[in-house]
């Protein structure tokens, strides 16, 4: 094997690793403004609910569409409700939350929010994360 193909085989080899950890999500919604706008994308790591702590942003499946996502900050960890978040989206007028759906499991959560990109003026495709 040559050097370069070495290199290539651990590039692909750590691209791999890198989809498996992160996920990149665009804010269509402001529920979490003014954290973040329509329009920002975010870097999330998927982790475990022990992972997690009180104060962090998660992405967590919506439990009004279970095939859409929704961006929150964590209110309660699963110290608190064992197995379990309590979430809420900052801009609390306008967000549904688990004030409304109640705690959600293990299971709907996607990772944690690790960095955002404010939105281009030009981007208007959003993929559904509100």
């Amino acid at each position: 094997m040559t050097a370069l193909a070495g290199i290539v085989i651990a590039v692909l080899a750590i691209l791999g690793v890198l989809r498996r950890r992160y996920v990149v999500a665009t804010v269509d919604g402001v529920s979490m403004m003014p954290t973040f706008m329509p329009g920002d994308r975010l870097l999330v790591r998927r982790v475990g609910i022990r992972q997690v702590r009180r104060g962090q942003i998660v992405v967590v499946r919506d439990p009004a569409g279970p095939s859409a996502w929704v961006v929150k900050r964590v209110a309660a960890v699963h110290g608190d409700p064992p197995g379990r978040l309590y979430v809420l989206g900052d801009n609390t007028e306008d967000s549904r939350d688990s004030r409304h759906y109640g705690h959600l499991t293990a299971g709907a959560l996607l990772g944690v929010v690790r960095r955002s990109y404010p939105r281009r003026k030009e981007n208007q495709n959003h993929a559904r994360s509100h």
